[in-house]
């Protein structure tokens, strides 16, 4: 709500007709005004933390307005030309409700003694929507019965509103006994014959009724559905007349509450249970009339007068919507095709012109609610739902036949345009909160045509509705549909902030205003979706549960009032209840070392169903989660942070509650780790500042066309390194080694050395290994001086572990590749494969390596330098070859098998399994050289 006034633009010296003009500018502004409060609650959502030594801060309604042309001069609304008692009230009441929406869950309970602080002086219509705003947060469970009767004592009719709806919903499904009878108390219907009559409004008594169905939610007890049951054809108490819809609507609300999902379990009175919820709807099909009468003889012996009837009726034009939502509820999910059927659409044109369109529009509704699997988000289904003769009557337009008196064209439009957007809310209501992309795009391309049939707009769309619905059907109608089409389309991307959505709402709330025209029913509509769009800032979004199916078919309810005191067919106050039907299911990735939010990839595993088989997609943090009956496991992805997996079991129970130590993901926070090396996405987005293409390749790219360049490029590379190793990690090891890099590169002139050192740096510094570092450095070095000393022909070191050490790293790694582990590899493969061609190239090329093995072999004999004895000692090592009887026993066992002309390979590697290939070789090549000479050894 904006605290400024806002500016309207008239000429200079107005006339009187000017002021006329201002005040109607006016009044369209306070239209709008009024019911931002709706889309504020649902957008600031649980956002605002509060101490609880603090008052809480309402923001103010500003309904005046200033001229820009006369030096910002105020102008305000003058409501005393107009039939409008108490215009700002309600409009409090929503603020009020916003405030209290906007607190956070505390991690404790609310303090008593804090929510009496805020209680004013006086009581008023903020407060009173604060009391509802605590009760659908849970925080009323703390209020003593005293603390409530204080209240009642005020005898602040709003107040109590707040107060009983508040309680019900923090106790929703306890059936509170204290709470139930001081509920019961405002239902006069239910007073003792001799309790002397009181009289209270309309509006309370639906509060009350409302309440019981919240506190009794789910319970199917028999006596709260019998009452609620006559509370639907009973005319309330109250001397507004009018607003009677509105409690017949309340009480076949509660009802289904009470009952909700509970169809499928027959109790003993359901068949004429069913026959007077259908005898309210109107149906002609009663299929115990013995029972239903018998009961309506028993209420009437026990007092319970007053039925709706107009004559010997009942008034179905008062009780029908109250029985649809009642028979919606009791049966959601419930794939019954028996209720089902008797829900149906008229079938012929005579019984559509004894169904007011509207009644249309809630049986289609109720019939998918029963009817819950057969929802698809397709146009071929939802032009299923259209009985034939109106298809066919509504795609027939330019024939003479619709001209004729035998055809209402009017009413089969009506009829077309209802059913579609009952289809449309019961998509919603299917996919509330899912972000369904054919859901969406369907509900978009229906809204779009809409508005293109009540002013033509730019944004094309495919043809799915005949053309020219507005020469049949009314334009209010046609915007009713348009909006409650909007607001399903909201439902479904709930705190997505999906921006093609946000551009309609945009321009639907805009276009009143130019157009000069602006209804307050259909501008509560535009904020409340936008609202849901943005639910709680992007943190919440819908659940589908039976509970959340309930509360939002409340709150959707299709009839918008028509100015901000209109409660005559819905209680504004229920257009709140969308807070039971929200889940906290926003998750956040933080770092674990700076604590700051980071954006990351995550891998969403959904859980197989009857509709689809488990399926992966990946989202970017933060984002919204599935439903926690679908989320099967998370799985932190990208090659920036440490991999985790979050496993979960599907499970059809609510998301976790602020503070549930069984949350896994701790409030919607996820800790993560950085990989060392790698920039966050918010740093980096495309990857071009991460350690390996911003200065590792550099740092091998230096000019070498002389020394001194050659050492004065090396020194500024090696400081780059420096300093990038000193921002990726905090390890003395891995920022001493970038330090001394500089001074090896420039003593050794060694570029093979120092693009080793390079890619070493970043494998120990990108995967968290600087221990890996001596290791890289040690096999490095060690066949790097084997090479050198080769070249003199001087060994000045006889320690060979080093071979036995790339032994095992080499059979490791042989282990990852065959499958045989899967932990993970330590080394790099093509370093270690490098390192063993180095060895044998050097053992190939060493001049008298071949004579001291043939001796060896042949007389047993050693060799007498140590240098030489060393390499032989090293050589039989590395290719594990047994010792001189060993192998002379095996050739005497593979001699008498084989020919001269054959291989001795195959037999002798199966004698000797763990000897090396070349070494067999090196042994059959040897027997064939020298013969019976050589190999005689025993």
């Amino acid at each position: 709500c904006s605290a400024r006034p806002v500016a309207i633009q008239t000429p200079n010296n107005p006339s009187v007709s000017d002021q006329d003009l201002q005040q109607q500018q006016l009044w369209n502004f306070a239209q709008r005004t009024t019911a931002l409060p709706f889309g504020r609650g649902a957008f600031t959502l649980a956002t605002t933390y509060t101490l609880l030594t603090e008052a809480l801060v309402f923001p103010k309604l500003v309904l005046a307005g200033r001229l820009p042309a006369q030096q910002n001069a105020t102008v305000n609304l003058d409501l005393s030309t107009r039939s409008v008692s108490e215009f700002k009230s309600w409009a409090e009441f929503h603020n009020g409700v916003a405030a209290g929406l906007r607190l956070a869950p505390f991690q404790e309970k609310m303090l008593r003694t804090w929510i009496q602080y805020n209680r004013p002086s006086e009581p008023n219509f903020t407060h009173a929507g604060l009391l509802l705003a605590f009760g659908l947060h849970e925080h009323l469970r703390v209020l003593t019965m005293t603390d409530a009767y204080r209240y009642l004592s005020q005898e602040h009719d709003i107040t109590r509103l707040g107060l009983l709806l508040g309680l019900a919903a923090s106790n929703r499904g306890t059936m509170h006994p204290a709470i139930s009878k001081m509920l019961y108390f405002h239902v006069p219907s239910r007073h003792p014959s001799s309790t002397p009559e009181l009289e209270l409004p309309t509006l309370l008594q639906s509060a009350a009724v409302m309440g019981i169905g919240l506190l009794y939610e789910g319970s199917a007890h028999a006596l709260t559905m019998k009452i609620l049951l006559g509370e639907i054809g009973r005319r309330s108490g109250g001397d507004n007349v009018l607003e009677r819809e509105g409690y017949a609507v309340a009480a076949g609300s509660a009802l289904g509450l009470v009952a909700l999902g509970r169809g499928s379990n027959a109790f003993g009175f359901m068949d004429t249970f069913l026959d007077r919820l259908f005898e309210y709807i109107g149906s002609k099909e009663v299929y115990h009339e013995k029972h239903l009468n018998a009961a309506i003889a028993a209420d009437e012996q026990s007092g319970n007068t007053g039925q709706m009837m107009e004559g010997a009726q009942i008034n179905v034009d008062v009780t029908a919507p109250g029985a649809i939502i009642a028979l919606a509820l009791i049966f959601l999910k419930a794939e019954s095709e028996e209720i089902a059927a008797r829900l149906s659409v008229p079938n012929s044109h005579f019984d559509l012109q004894y169904v007011r369109p509207d009644f249309v529009m809630l049986r289609i509704v109720a019939r998918n609610l029963i009817l819950w699997n057969r929802i698809q988000p397709t146009k071929d289904w939802v032009e299923s739902q259209v009985p034939s003769f109106v298809n066919f009557g509504v795609s027939n337009t330019s024939q003479e036949a619709m001209d004729s008196d035998e055809l209402d064209s009017e009413a089969l439009f009506q009829a077309y345009v209802n059913i579609v957007t009952g289809a449309c809310i019961a998509l919603g209501l299917k996919y509330a909160g899912s972000r369904n992309s054919d859901a969406q795009e369907l509900l978009y391309a229906y809204a779009v045509h809409f508005l293109n049939e009540i002013k033509h707009i730019s944004i094309q769309t495919a043809s799915i509705l005949p053309k020219g619905l507005l020469q049949h059907v009314d334009r209010g109608t046609l915007e009713l549909c348009l909006h409650l089409i909007v607001l399903s389309l909201s439902l479904v991307m709930a705190g997505s902030g999906h921006l093609q959505t946000f551009r309609l709402l945009r321009y639907l709330r805009g276009r009143s205003s130019a157009e000069g025209q602006v209804n307050y029913g259909l501008q509560m509509a535009v904020s409340l979706a936008i609202g849901f769009l943005f639910l709680g800032g992007g943190t919440h979004t819908f659940s589908t549960s039976n509970s959340a199916v309930a509360a939002l078919l409340i709150t959707l309810y299709p009839r918008l009032p028509t100015g901000p005191n209109d409660n005559r067919c819905h209680l504004q106050a229920f257009r709140h209840l969308y807070v039971i039907a929200t889940e906290p299911r926003w998750i956040q990735t933080v770092d674990v070392d700076t604590g700051l939010p980071v954006y990351c990839p995550l891998e969403v595993t959904v859980a197989e169903t009857e509709y689809y088989d488990e399926t992966n997609y990946c989202e970017v943090t933060p984002c919204l989660l599935p439903e926690r009956s679908v989320l099967k496991n998370i799985r932190v992805c990208g090659p920036r942070y440490w991999s985790q997996v979050i496993t979960l079991t599907p499970e059809d129970k609510p998301w976790w509650k602020s503070g549930d130590r069984t949350d896994p993901f701790n409030g919607g926070v996820l800790y993560i780790k950085r990989k060392v090396g790698s920039c966050s996405y918010s740093d980096d987005p495309i990857g071009c500042q991460s350690l390996l293409s911003r200065a590792m390749h550099e740092v091998c790219d230096t000019p070498s066309t002389s020394c001194s360049n050659q050492a004065n490029s090396a020194t500024r590379s090696s400081l780059r390194v420096d300093q990038l190793v000193s921002t990726f990690s905090a390890n003395p090891s891995l920022i001493a080694f970038a330090k001394l890099c500089c001074q090896s590169w420039k003593d050794r002139r060694n570029g093979s050395f120092e693009e080793f050192c390079s890619q070493i740096l970043y494998e120990c510094m990108s995967k968290d290994r600087p221990a890996l570092l001596q290791v890289y450095i040690s096999f490095y070095t060690i066949i790097e001086t084997m090479w050198e000393h080769l070249k003199i022909g001087h060994f000045p070191f006889s320690d060979s572990l080093f071979l036995s050490s790339l032994k095992v790293a080499s059979a490791y790694n042989e282990a990852l590749i065959d499958g045989r582990i899967t932990t993970g590899g330590i080394i790099q493969s093509t370093f270690l494969e490098s390192l063993m061609k180095r060895i044998e190239y050097i053992f190939a090329e060493l001049p008298n390596l071949h004579d001291s093995f043939i001796n060896y072999l042949n007389k047993g004999k050693w060799p007498d330098a140590q240098n030489e004895a060393v390499l032989l000692s090293w050589y039989l090592q590395w290719y594990s070859i047994p010792p001189p009887h060993i192998v002379s026993s095996a050739i005497e066992k593979v001699k008498p098998r084989t020919r001269t002309s054959l291989s001795m390979l195959p037999l002798l590697r199966l004698l000797l399994p763990t000897t090396h290939l070349v070494g067999l070789m090196e042994i059959e090549k040897l027997h064939m050289t020298h013969g019976h000479e050589g190999l005689t050894l025993h």
